[in-house]
Order: structure tokens, then sequence, then C-alpha cells
């Protein structure tokens, strides 16, 4: 019995040995997103990041330690986010934590970085709050904010003889963020604008026929839209058959992007001015290797959220290694001014406010072989459409 005992106790000792010899070779970051409510975006997400995890171990890993992602899905509910970074956390012993894809949540998990201590790498929420008004020390963002898209539509818009402006988009934290700043900036450049109407339909139950009436009872001249998904969907139908969108101009977030533009096929309306990711004309060698991988592994083409699922763990392998360490202050103090390259070539974590310098691609959509296509597009760079840091210092609080 002495023997078996000692045996037994031997056994649990190398077992425990071995998990911490596993545990000392390999680095976990946390991912947490909207995979189950927004598969559109997410799945090619996840695409992106699992290829970027793939190319990462493929060269070395982080300083020879294997990445390992433990990948959580937060249903759309910020009360799921927390609690499924805090299991990341407390059970995976995770480095940081990364993702998320709706304002809201993403500012719940920046809010739980900074109470916990943990470093959160955000990947998609847009919202101009993650880095100014509640932005903190523990949390840094990749994607370019509502602030830099709308100052990269705005450029083109102002030029719109248009005077009279309404605009539609979900009610929550993006969408009342990307109007606020839109109409400012818009203003600012146009002083002559009158904002005729407001529509806000619940996100993900848009009740597209009395949006539409409501817009066409205003009689604007142009329209600025941030609506998306099946939203986007439902009012591009409603107001193509009601002829809302005749002769008017319409200013869009994000509907350039495949995710968003795909599902429209032969209703794509033509002329919109919107932001987005036209990965069949870009002609880069960052963005051609990274076609070439990505189509090779998949068999698809990427979507938006490819770009940042692939650039959000490249990013965080970047910090990791730099940091050579899991400390959250050793991982702030190697993102803040840290330079990357990406598929868009070379982006920066700014140091005033944890914002990378990503762009983005703003064009004007078309129909091609009944499908809908960006043309006519350029890219933005992030850096191009900020504030000056004396007006960032001003937004956001002291750390």
């Amino acid at each position: 019995m002495r023997n078996y005992l000692i045996g037994a106790g031997l056994a649990v000792l190398v077992a425990g040995m071995a998990n911490t010899a596993i545990a000392q070779s390999e680095i976990k970051i946390g991912e947490i997103n909207s995979y189950s409510l927004l598969p559109a975006f997410t799945e090619p997400y996840r695409k992106g990041w699992q290829l970027a995890v793939e190319e990462i171990n493929a060269s070395g890993g982080i300083n020879g330690k294997k990445l390992v992602v433990i990948s959580k899905d937060d249903n759309g509910k910020p009360a799921d986010a927390q609690t499924a970074a805090n299991e990341l956390v407390s059970s995976e012993n995770v480095a940081m934590l990364a993702g998320t894809f709706l304002s809201n949540i993403g500012l719940a998990v920046s809010d739980f970085a900074n109470q916990k201590k943990v470093f959160f790498l955000a990947a998609e929420p847009l919202t101009d709050a993650i880095t100014w008004s509640k932005g903190n020390r523990y949390t840094f963002r990749l994607r370019p904010s509502n602030y830099m898209q709308a100052a990269m539509l705005v450029e083109a818009a102002a030029k719109l003889p248009a005077k009279r402006w309404a605009t539609i988009a979900p009610n929550y934290e993006y969408g009342q963020s990307a109007v606020a700043v839109f109409k400012k900036l818009m203003s600012e450049k146009r002083p002559d604008i009158v904002w005729v109407d407001e529509q806000w339909p619940p996100q993900g139950k848009i009740d597209a026929g009395p949006v539409v009436q409501a817009v066409a009872a205003a009689n604007p001249e142009a329209i600025l839209n941030v609506t998306f998904g099946a939203d986007l969907v439902k009012l591009v139908r409603e107001g193509n058959t009601r002829g809302l969108f005749k002769d008017r101009a319409v200013v869009s977030f994000l509907t350039g992007e495949p995710e968003y533009l795909d599902p429209l096929k032969d209703e794509t309306p033509e002329g919109w001015i919107v932001t987005g990711y036209p990965w069949y004309d870009i002609k880069t060698p960052e963005h051609e290797a990274f076609l070439k991988a990505y189509q090779a592994k998949f068999k698809d083409y990427p979507r938006l959220g490819s770009i940042v699922g692939y650039q959000t763990i490249k990013a965080a392998a970047a910090i990791l290694t730099k940091a050579n360490s899991t400390d959250p202050e050793k991982l702030i103090a190697a993102t803040e001014g840290l330079s990357v390259p990406s598929p868009f070539g070379e982006i920066t974590f700014r140091k005033i406010d944890h914002q990378s310098t990503l762009g983005a691609y703003v064009g004007k959509t078309a129909l091609k072989d009944g499908k809908g296509v960006m043309v006519e597009s350029s890219y933005k760079k992030g850096s191009d459409y900020l504030p000056a840091d004396a007006e960032i210092e001003k937004l956001r609080p002291k750390d």
C-alpha cells in the first residue's frame, strides 16, 4: 500500500511537472468575439487570426515559445464578454486579451482590463471612446476609429453640393458615435449644411419601411448611413423599392467591406461613397503576400474581417516578442510607439492615445457582373486623419 501511495504521488508530481513544462513552452492569448451573432464578419476574422498563428509558430513562435489562442464567444452581450474575459485571465492564465467587435462590448472588456490591470488589444470596436473619453493605459485599438473613418468620408462628402442631410444609424454606441463625429466634422467644413432628420433603428432589428418613409418625408439631398449587415440589406432593398436613393448622394460607413457588400448582390446601389476593402484591386507587395497565403489556406477570398483577425494576432505577437515578458506594464511599454508591418503597410501604435495608424480604403460602390464592388478606391493612412496631439490630450483622461 505504501509503495502504491508513493507511486501515485510520483505520478501526480511528474504530471504536474509536465504541465508546468508545457505552460513554460507556450504563450496564450485570450480572444473574445461575437461569433454566433455576427458570423459574416467573425468567421473570416477567425480565419485571419488562425493564419497568423500558423505563420507565427512556423517561424519560431514568440521568442521560441509556441503561441496559443484561446477563443470565446461573447454572444453579442457585454456581460458575457466580461465573464469570458474573467475566465480567460483567471482560469487560462492568458498573457493578454484581444478581439471584440461591437463597440459596447469593446468598452466592457476595456473596463475589465483597466480594473484587473490586464493588457487588451481591441481589434474591431470603432467607438472613439475606447481610446479617448474612456481610454485607459491597458487598452490599445487596431482598427481606424469612427473619427478617422468619418474624417476620410468627410473629405469626399464635403465636396458634394448637397446641403440638406439625413442620418440613419443603429441606436447603440457605435452608431451614436459615428453620427456625432461625422456631423461635427462635416459641419466644420460646411457650415451651410442643415441636418433635417435622424433615424435610430435598433441594431439588428431595423424596420426598414418606416425608416425609409421618414427619411423620404424629410426630403434630404444626401444621406449618411451607418447600418451594416442584415440591417443594411433591408434598408437598401426598401430604399431601392421606394426610390429613396434616386438622385440623392449617400455616404456610408463600412459598406464597401465584402462581408456587407456581397449580400447586396445585384441590389447594390451605385455611387455611394464608402469605406471598405477592395481586395481585388490592391496590388502592394504586402497585400499580395497576405492574399496568396490566405487563398492557399482557405480556398476563399478575404474579407475585411480576415485582415483584422490576421493583424490583431500579428500585432499581439510583435508586442509579446518585443516585451519578452507577459507582465502587463512591460507589454504596455513595448506597445507604445511600436511599428509593425501589415497587409496595408507599416502601422504604429501611438503612445498618446494607444490608437494604431492602420488606415482604410475609400471609394464608391458599383455593380460588376451582378455583384457589388468598390471602384475609384484609394488607401487613406490612419495617421493623416487624427486630431492634433493637443486636442487628444483634452479628449483622453490622464492615466
